[in-house]
């Protein structure tokens, strides 16, 4: 959709539009790049910011049966929505979580022995159909995950496990975003060891190491399940690589007003940008409170070379001084005067801007600019069951 085409509802700043038809097409990608395992998806955090409803629905009509959130609470949200297949909770049962685990059929990830013996306990009074759980194993994130020493006292204490199915062990690459760091094969390694140490304790499961970057770093990272979550959503899986990935999301904004200044007039908070002769400047109805980084203002290139822009009709208008709250400043002088108005639409994520674009020039990752997608944006889906 051309930028012109963009119609800003008037009680709202700016639009946000999720191609779901980018999404499935991102996850029959990654199907096609591992023939040989199932591919979960990650939906936590409303599916990166863009809405766990639609998303999920349309990766199930893609094929997707498994479904990663973080929380139980995320859990419930996901299974109201009449969604039947698997939805693994990745940060684990608690005491005081156990009942949303059976409300919602969530399957638990036992992170700890703590959480084992948690999960254990809970048996008694368990549906069957939550029998099962995830067995999450650390190989080097140092994060979530059985240990090395906790490793030892599992494999020397199998009643641990008793009343419990595993179902999948899974570990977490730190790494995979570098394709050739030594981390990706140490924990490959690592993995494979402790899967076989693991056998003859919890007997069969199936395994799970590649997030969204470990799906390229090559077949011998696939297992039996990938969970892919920032490439269904248009992220790049390796910075140093081309970006396979459809683009999923495209943000536009209305200018609000126009004025001209000159030197030694000065934009925005801090009088961080100074003027060097007479330019235009556009305020837009946008800033950090919808996702916009407040850091893109000001700082880093663009692949281009030139400062962070807004795009209008394909012309770059760069940013001009710091972002706001609810306003972000361009710079028009170099736009065509005839598509600088009130009103007009600006490309602010879209053809000319990905969401890597901008965490570059906000020194952040994309991951964080989509889950920051403020709830002020007007939502719109196109494609899927849009």
């Amino acid at each position: 959709m051309a930028a012109r085409d963009i119609v800003i509802p008037a009680d709202a700043g700016a639009v946000a539009i999720v191609d779901l038809d980018a999404i499935a097409e991102n996850f029959r990608l990654i199907q096609a790049t591992c023939p040989g395992a199932d591919v979960g998806a990650a939906v936590k955090a409303n599916a990166y910011g863009l809405g766990v409803g639609p998303v999920t629905a349309t990766l199930a009509g893609a094929g997707c049966t498994t479904f990663f959130v973080a929380t139980p609470a995320e859990g419930l949200q996901l299974r109201a929505s009449d969604l039947t297949a698997e939805i693994v909770v990745l940060n684990g049962p608690e005491p005081g979580n156990i009942p949303a685990f059976h409300e919602g059929r969530l399957t638990a990830t036992l992170n700890s022995l703590p959480q084992i013996e948690t999960w254990r306990t809970a048996r008694d009074t368990a549906p069957e159909d939550t029998a099962d759980a995830w067995l999450h194993v650390d190989t080097g994130m140092n994060r979530l995950g059985i240990g090395r020493r906790e490793l030892e006292t599992l494999i020397a204490d199998p009643t641990r496990f008793d009343g419990i199915r595993i179902s999948t062990i899974l570990s977490h690459l730190a790494c995979a975003d570098t394709p050739d760091h030594p981390m990706n094969t140490a924990q490959r390694d690592l993995f494979v060891d402790v899967c076989e140490r693991l056998a003859p304790v919890i007997g069969p499961a199936r395994t799970s190491l590649a997030n969204s970057s470990g799906v390229f770093l090559g077949p011998e990272y696939h297992f039996d399940m990938v969970r892919p979550g920032a490439s269904l959503y248009g992220i790049r899986p390796s910075a140093p690589q081309p970006n396979p990935m459809k683009q999923v999301v495209e943000i536009y904004t209305k200018i609000l007003q126009l004025r001209d200044v000159d030197t030694p007039m000065t934009v925005g908070y801090g009088a961080a940008h100074q003027v060097t002769g007479t330019r235009r400047i556009a305020t837009l109805a946008a800033g950090y409170a919808d996702g916009y980084p407040r850091a893109a203002g000001n700082t880093a290139a663009t692949k281009e070379g030139s400062s962070m822009c807004a795009f209008i009709d394909g012309q770059a208008a760069p940013l001009a001084g710091r972002i706001s709250m609810d306003l972000i400043t361009i710079d028009v002088t170099d736009v065509p005067a005839e598509l600088c108005h009130p009103g007009q639409t600006v490309e602010l994520l879209g053809p000319n801007v990905t969401a890597d674009d901008l965490a570059d020039a906000a020194g952040t990752i994309a991951y964080e600019v989509l889950s920051g997608l403020g709830p002020r944006l007007h939502l719109e889906y196109q494609g899927g069951t849009s």
